[in-house]
């Protein structure tokens, strides 16, 4: 594992869960008992606290997750509002249509496919509920697949009734791209 601090090592895996994680499920992550995370996570927490910053570290039990202060609600919630109620962009429904017609598909195969990061569009397709992920996953393999609100909001029963599904889904091109992006590199 790195040589960071473990309370950085933390932090990192917290910002990027789209959801709590288990003290348990990051002591396995990072290879180390459950007592040194619960240490790093006060050490977090107060670090948070006393900095009187943008960021909190929330504990229910052994469930961890970072989240906003409480104190900027308001300027919160004016951005989800405007990311919720407006239209899709380019990027956004070009990631949604990999997600429907590869998925289900792990951020960084998205990203290879689109040549770009996309961690921001796929943080808005989770919040607009347009994609979902496998509960089973770990955070960093978490793969990803179109809901069923947004087969709903097509009108679809299942994915394989979208326009030329079956031939898009076995691409060539698509299977080469990816096998080439698991492929060692020399």
């Amino acid at each position: 594992m790195s040589d960071a601090p473990r309370t950085a090592q933390l932090e990192a895996l917290l910002f990027v869960a789209s959801k709590p994680l288990s003290v348990k499920k990051v002591a396995e992550l990072l290879h180390c008992a459950a007592e040194d995370i619960d240490r790093a996570a006060e050490e977090l927490r107060h670090f948070y606290h006393e900095g009187n910053r943008g960021i909190q570290l929330l504990r229910q039990g052994t469930q961890l997750q970072l989240a906003t202060n409480p104190q900027f609600a308001t300027l919160v919630s004016a951005l989800y509002r405007d990311e919720l109620s407006g239209e899709l962009t380019r990027p956004s429904l070009e990631t949604l249509t990999i997600i429907a017609y590869r998925g289900p598909i792990r951020r960084v195969e998205l990203d290879q496919i689109r040549g770009v990061n996309c961690t921001l569009i796929v943080r808005n397709l989770l919040v607009r509920g347009l994609i979902q992920t496998n509960e089973e996953e770990s955070p960093l393999e978490r793969a990803y697949t179109i809901s069923m609100d947004c087969l709903r909001h097509l009108g679809l029963s299942s994915v394989e009734e979208l326009p030329d599904y079956e031939s898009l889904h076995q691409d060539p091109t698509m299977m080469a791209v990816l096998s080439e992006s698991s492929a060692p590199q020399v």
